[in-house]
């Protein structure tokens, strides 16, 4: 019979009693706190009864971050799990310490920028350093189970991909055409955290690779990941790009995170964290159809168009590689393994958009 541990003495009608299996509390690192995917991590595993200690680089927003996390908690009181620590993904200052006592890492923190830079080094460097920093400080404090916020883009970018179903096995290549900046530092940076294991074995990683992340953000703050779909949903052009996403919502990013802190049949594995491939002509069509009294595009952009743009406009020259390509992914691997049923494409979009209009 499952339940706790009983005395010696417990009465033999005690043994009769049926028992609730419970999670047991954690004390989990949550690094980059700030950020519109671990917002929400935290906010689930505070209601999960976990402890939190999360990373900010400035404790400047410390405040804006609990006050989040209150409007939305079941129980206010859980704030009283949280903590904070500040850290810097380029700085070995307060690492160690932040992680002493803690069970779990997860590492969310990374540059992710909506324009492509440059050097790729100036998002690559960030990455691929910081994980590796959060890794040696997790060893250090003896902490092994590690989770990881990777990307699909880390599957995706090569020939082989655009020739059959992306599944976990697939890592994009460096010298592939379609590779941004933002890509490499993504794909570097998971590449370096399994070398990382492989010297360390008793690290137990667990790897997240989510698609563009929709959903409803718990605040103003959701950086780049909603920006695509509000500018859809803003009309500010007059046709779309085709380009294919894959997609998911930040429920299910979230769910998988918390999941992974606690599930031993995760460790060790990568996780493709997206319902599905769409093209953004679809994602619009989706938001005009629902909202038929705004002006969304949904006209195909030319290719030829889009290039000439693409030389004045940063954001513009980060998709063009990717113009009429059409990828297919297989995700029935992370949902055997983690049980999750992804939330829709469309519903997600349309919790997006829903949040956009109320706010």
């Amino acid at each position: 019979m499952g339940g706790f541990p009983l005395e010696p003495d417990t009465p033999a009608w005690v043994m009769c009693i049926p028992t609730r299996k419970r999670t047991m509390t954690k004390t989990v690192v949550l690094t980059g706190i700030t950020g519109f995917i671990a917002k929400r991590i935290a906010l689930d595993l505070l209601e999960a009864g976990h402890r939190v200690r999360g990373s900010l680089r400035s404790m400047a927003r410390a405040d804006e971050v609990r006050d989040t996390l209150r409007r939305h908690l079941n129980d206010p009181a859980a704030l009283n799990r949280l903590d904070f620590v500040e850290l810097d993904l380029m700085r070995d200052d307060g690492w160690e310490d932040a992680l002493k006592g803690a069970d779990a890492l997860v590492h969310t923190a990374s540059p992710f920028p909506i324009a492509q830079p440059k050097d790729p080094q100036d998002v690559v460097r960030p990455a691929v350093d910081g994980t590796l920093r959060a890794l040696r400080a997790a060893t250090a404090a003896g902490v092994t189970r590690v989770v990881l916020t990777s990307s699909i883009v880390a599957m995706m970018q090569s020939a082989a991909a655009r020739s059959r179903p992306v599944t976990e096995a697939d890592w994009s290549d460096p010298d592939d055409p379609t590779m941004t900046p933002y890509g490499l530092s993504k794909t570097q940076a998971e590449r370096a955290a399994w070398a990382y294991v492989a010297d360390h074995p008793a690290t137990q990683l667990v790897v997240i690779n989510p698609g563009l992340v929709v959903g409803e953000p718990l605040d103003e703050h959701y950086g780049t990941s909603l920006r695509l779909i509000e500018r859809l949903f803003g009309g500010k052009d007059p046709m779309v790009p085709d380009i294919a996403l894959a997609v998911v919502d930040l429920d299910d990013v979230s769910r998988l995170h918390v999941q992974g802190v606690s599930n031993d049949a995760m460790v060790g594995h990568r996780h493709l964290a997206a319902a599905a491939m769409v093209d953004m002509p679809h994602l619009a069509r989706v938001l005009a159809d629902a909202y038929p009294g705004r002006k969304i595009a949904t006209r195909i952009a030319p290719a030829f168009l889009l290039r000439l743009l693409a030389l004045f406009d940063p954001v513009l020259k980060s998709i063009v590689p990717q113009l009429g390509i059409r990828y297919k992914l297989d995700n029935s691997t992370t949902r055997q393994r983690t049980g999750i049923a992804f939330v829709p494409v469309d519903t997600a979009v349309l919790k997006t958009a829903t949040w956009l209009v109320n706010r």
